[in-house]
């Protein structure tokens, strides 16, 4: 009886494992915290945590794929990974091509950093540097309200955009205010915030094929959950501390 006991367990084991569906997260793993690769080379950040556990409450055998920022969305249309979790913004252009789950991130003020001491007149900007990563939101408020005048230049990624910033090649860096409140804190005091707030973007959520409703459903009951049970708003809190300790969503 004990061995048939064990043999109906291992079977149900089985069966549970077999039924889980497996799927591919395409991610950038060059965007800290949100994702990057740490120092023994895996990925990690607020959303390999979250998205480990969304696809755990799931019952999905989900595995990561690190891709370039700017073929992250062409390369899951093209059936590479099967959803991104990759700090993408929400917006009306991006749902021409995709469909989104509920937002796991609240809508974030984007934010302008120049090195301390120096001030704009946002009001009339001329003659300004400005580094945004290409293909993004605040690409696109960029190109939109600063062309005429002053100098845009798309980087690959947001560290590139960074780097350049602090060897004297651009004067701002338009971005997310959370990536952005890591590299103020980690300046020393070379780099400050200037300038107002940009709100655009209506959060962030996993990007998804339009086809793919009932993968779509089961990212959005999970992410339900854990914003009802507080898993969310801990996670957050643990990877941006600079927010608090929320609730971040209604």
């Amino acid at each position: 009886m004990k061995n048939l006991i064990i043999a109906a367990a291992a079977l149900a084991a089985l069966t549970t494992a077999s039924q889980a569906q497996a799927i591919r997260i395409g991610t950038e793993g060059a965007y800290a915290p949100w994702n990057f690769i740490d120092d023994s080379g895996k990925v990690a950040g607020f959303e390999i945590d979250l998205g480990n556990e969304l696809c755990t409450r799931a019952s999905l055998e989900c595995t990561w794929v690190v891709n370039e920022w700017d073929t992250i969305i062409p390369n899951l249309i093209a059936g590479n990974y099967d959803a991104i979790m990759a700090g993408m913004s929400i917006t009306d252009e991006r749902k021409q091509t995709l469909d989104f789950s509920d937002n796991y991130f609240p809508p974030d003020p984007s934010k302008y950093v120049a090195a301390a001491g120096k001030t704009f007149d946002f009001g009339n900007l001329s003659g300004v540097r400005i580094g945004v990563q290409g293909a993004t939101i605040q690409a696109a408020y960029a190109e939109e309200s600063f062309r005429s005048g002053n100098t845009i230049l798309s980087f690959e990624t947001a560290d590139q955009a960074l780097a350049d910033l602090n060897a004297g090649n651009l004067d701002l860096i338009l971005a997310d205010g959370s990536y952005l409140a890591e590299v103020i804190a980690g300046s020393g005091g070379s780099l400050e915030f200037v300038g107002p707030d940009v709100m655009i973007g209506g959060g962030v959520g996993v990007g998804l094929r339009k086809a793919d409703d009932e993968l779509e459903q089961k990212f959005n009951a999970v992410i339900a959950e854990a914003k009802r049970d507080g898993t969310l708003d801990a996670l957050i809190t643990k990877w941006f501390p600079d927010k608090g300790p929320g609730p971040f969503f209604e």
